[in-house]
């Protein structure tokens, strides 16, 4: 008779590391593993001893639990950035990763929250049920006061807008985009030209941004400005150089770079000498301007470090106050070169 093979079957779960056995390995109490891996500062522990409780947590595969932190905290450590809605340049996408590095250096978590579709109501309750420390909106939904209180009802010390205005009970991140049409307009007018163009693009949520920069260059004496609605395809740019003679516009104003350069191109193809026939200015400053021939004159947009937002953020959770404040986070400068 067959004899029956003798096997185990082996336990292929394992029970879940805890801070006892990280403090087990270390040979350390669990309020120092606590201190050590929740970098708390106000404790001073050496650093042989740091290093020890990091190598058994790594050896042990431990991994904070976040919830049990936030309550022992009162707080979570999440600062929720909702995700961009339109397209954002180098410049912008350069900020925002800057940004989130330094808030990472300041030991908070940041999440980014898909926002699409969402009204202001219905975000703050979306963003308020991850129970963040800190919403950093970036203008695309629009707050009211009541979604400011509903954030900070779920515990988040600081609301921070990013727009054009103030929003009651969060602090405000202005960037005056208005001030760079108004740049660009006056640069074109201080080159003798009047009547100007001012592309607006037709992708889906950029009037964020558009729509203050046309309203600048309507805010410049002596020069007509007329809205031009393009898309960001080489049809579009062609069809608009195609009727260009019949606008009577002797410069443009072509919202940023990209649109610049897919604007030039198509006005050159169409027999138009730039800057003679027409002067072209984008703005944002980027890489292919310079490329460009002739090279592109642009608006240079000064911004501060992703660390100089972080520092405010931190230093909004630390002081919670009901006092609000207002920074302005641009400035703008005309940068001509051989395009106009």
């Amino acid at each position: 008779m067959p004899q029956t093979p003798n096997t185990q079957t082996a336990d292929t779960t394992s029970a879940v590391p805890t801070s006892a056995d990280v403090a087990r390995l270390a040979g350390v109490s669990r309020a120092t593993v606590s201190y050590v891996l929740n970098n708390a500062e106000a404790v001073r522990i050496s650093e042989p001893t740091r290093r020890k409780v990091r190598e058994a947590a790594e050896e042990l595969g431990y991994v904070p639990h976040a919830a049990a932190r936030s309550l022992r905290a009162g707080h979570t450590r999440i600062v929720l950035l909702p995700t961009s809605q339109v397209p954002v340049g180098p410049l912008y996408s350069a900020f925002l990763d800057e940004l989130q590095r330094a808030l990472r250096r300041l030991d908070y978590t940041v999440v980014q929250y898909g926002s699409l579709g969402l009204t202001g109501d219905e975000a703050a309750r979306s963003w308020a049920e991850l129970r963040p420390v800190a919403v950093i909106s970036l203008g695309e939904v629009d707050l009211c006061a009541r979604d400011v209180d509903t954030l900070k009802r779920a515990g988040a010390r600081a609301v921070i807008t990013l727009g054009p205005g103030r929003v009651p009970g969060a602090h405000a991140l202005v960037m005056d985009q208005a001030e760079v049409g108004a740049r660009a307009a006056a640069h074109l007018v201080e080159r003798g030209r009047r009547r100007i163009g001012v592309v607006v693009p037709r992708e889906e949520g950029m009037g964020l941004f558009s729509a203050p920069r046309l309203a600048g260059a309507r805010s410049v004496a002596s020069a007509e400005v007329e809205p031009l609605p393009l898309a960001y395809t080489e049809a579009s740019a062609a069809a608009l150089a195609a009727r260009w003679p019949s606008l009577g516009l002797d410069g443009v104003f072509a919202y940023n770079d990209d649109y610049a350069a897919l604007l030039m191109r198509a006005l050159q193809d169409a027999g138009l000498r730039v800057p003679e026939d027409v002067a072209v200015i984008g703005a944002d400053d980027l890489l292919i301007g310079r490329l460009l021939r002739p090279r592109l004159s642009t608006v240079q947009i000064e911004m501060p470090t992703g660390e100089h937002l972080a520092a405010l953020v931190d230093r909004a959770v630390r002081e919670p106050s009901h006092l609000t404040e207002r920074h302005d986070l641009l400035t703008a400068v005309a940068v001509g070169r051989e395009s106009t």
